[in-house]
């Protein structure tokens, strides 16, 4: 479990093929507080660490996490949001975010208002009904509200500290970005619909 609040950005070191995935290698200021087998959220994917030593984190991506997710685009050299799993007893400044993406949306569009920056999205349609105006919503991990809501789309306001402090403003227009909406707002609609005999549920692609 996490809370999309940004930790730390690091850089992604190397990409190295295995069977099925890939591995990944990036710095992280944690390889001393850090042991194999537990839980980073990198760019809002939860992924089980394998190895932390020399400031580096290397982790295994899988063929699931590769096709529902961006991290098998990432080209090295990028920059990615990491946040440590939520310990029991933490301040929860964001939302509940628990690192299994939704699905992926693109960069729409990005406006200066003064000090702080809109920024815009596009979503996938069948997920429409997760998605609330003022509600909560992760993007490439990052806890952010909805501030506006439009179809398949919607605009978020990003304020200083999260610009300066994340990897969002290397974004550039129709980059992917991964999505991870509300997760009580899910619990709710699923809870409506199998009350009223429908199912908002999108089918999976990877299904036969």
């Amino acid at each position: 479990m996490f809370t999309g609040l940004i930790e730390a950005v690091g850089t992604l070191l190397a990409v190295t093929p295995v069977p099925h995935g890939v591995r990944l290698e990036m710095s992280s200021p944690w390889d001393r507080d850090m042991s194999p087998g537990e839980s980073v959220a990198v760019n809002g994917v939860c992924l089980t660490v394998t190895a932390c030593s020399d400031g580096r984190l290397t982790m295994d991506v899988g063929p699931e996490t590769m096709r529902a997710t961006t991290l098998g685009r990432l080209p090295v050299g990028r920059r990615v949001n990491l946040e440590r799993a939520l310990r029991a007893g933490d301040r929860l400044g964001g939302h509940f975010v628990q690192g299994h993406v939704d699905g992926t949306g693109v960069l729409l569009g990005v406006r200066p208002a003064a000090d702080f920056t809109w920024v815009s999205f596009s979503f996938p349609s069948e997920h429409d009904a997760w998605i609330i105006p003022k509600g909560a919503v992760a993007v490439d991990g990052i806890s952010l509200t909805v501030a506006s809501l439009g179809p398949a789309r919607f605009d978020v306001q990003i304020v200083p500290y999260t610009w300066e402090h994340t990897a969002l403003s290397e974004l550039r227009l129709d980059d992917a970005v991964n999505l991870e909406f509300d997760m009580l707002g899910k619990y709710a609609v699923r809870a409506s619909e199998l009350a009223s005999g429908r199912s908002h549920v999108p089918p999976d692609p990877a299904l036969p």
